[in-house]
């Protein structure tokens, strides 16, 4: 039997938060828990002690003006689609959130969490590499091309924590998934948004880290419109294959998701 045993820590503010990091290394952080727990569940996961961040209280907001909009760490999945601010400045960010799991996972799961443990099939990644949002954190601010660097895998130094994250308000946005019908995870999503500096589209989902494709997104700049990509094939060869979904099937998805994030745009704009 494997030895399962932990020390349960609750952090009251940030700073403390980092103190607690710094002094554990090998310590996990504990916000909703949704793949955490799960993954301890499952004995993946066996860290010696957790440290509790949902609770503080400076991590949970939602800041909004014209030009961006700023979600604390802690904010719940419930609270980004529900949140009036975030669906009249990116409605697609908001329909995003309100498509994750179930209602006691958008209570529970956590905007920091889901981008810091980067789940392949998560959906907050997509929007946070289409957006060309930045994650800032207890040391510094990370542009979203530079943060997610593989499977699970993120640039977050050991006892970095992120705090909010700021996503630049689009033109036009977005997002549409195929999600698995048991898990409600991304067998693959897709969000498109148009700014003014030209026009991102990323995938999650459909391989082992999110990813964006250059080719659709010129194609979109030129013209943004569903038929813009729909004769765009993905290449299969590194994306995922399990009992779900080839890696075809998942390539197809990939266009098949982009015109309906773009028809999504348009109708929302």
């Amino acid at each position: 039997m494997i030895p399962y045993g932990f020390s349960y820590r609750r952090a009251q503010s940030l700073n403390e938060a980092v103190a607690l990091l710094q002094k554990s290394p090998e310590a996990k952080l504990l916000a909703g828990g949704q793949t955490l727990v799960t993954t301890m569940k499952a004995r993946l996961a066996n860290p010696a002690e957790l440290i509790d961040i949902g609770q503080i209280r400076e991590l949970s907001f939602i800041r909004g003006d014209n030009s961006a909009i700023t979600i604390g760490a802690a904010t719940t999945h419930a609270s980004v689609a529900e949140s009036a601010t975030v669906k009249s400045a990116i409605p697609a960010l908001a329909i995003l959130a309100h498509q994750i799991g179930d209602p006691a996972v958008r209570h529970m799961g956590t905007l920091g969490g889901s981008v810091a443990n980067n789940d392949p099939a998560a959906d907050y990644p997509a929007a946070v590499l289409a957006l060309g949002a930045t994650i800032t954190t207890t040391a510094r601010s990370i542009a979203a091309d530079d943060f997610f660097t593989g499977m699970f895998a993120t640039a977050l130094a050991e006892d970095e924590i992120i705090s909010e994250i700021r996503f630049p308000v689009p033109e036009k946005a977005g997002y549409a998934k195929f999600p698995n019908p048991a898990s409600r995870y991304a067998m693959t999503g897709v969000f498109v948004a148009r700014t003014k500096d030209g026009v991102r589209v990323a995938v999650t989902g459909a391989g082992p880290c999110v990813f964006r494709v250059a080719e659709m997104e010129a194609a979109l700049a030129a013209n943004f419109a569903p038929a813009a990509v729909e004769n765009i094939r993905i290449d299969p060869t590194d994306l995922n294959s399990d009992i779900h979904g080839s890696a075809e099937y998942r390539a197809n998805l990939v266009t098949v998701m982009a015109k309906r994030a773009v028809v999504q745009a348009l109708g929302s704009s």
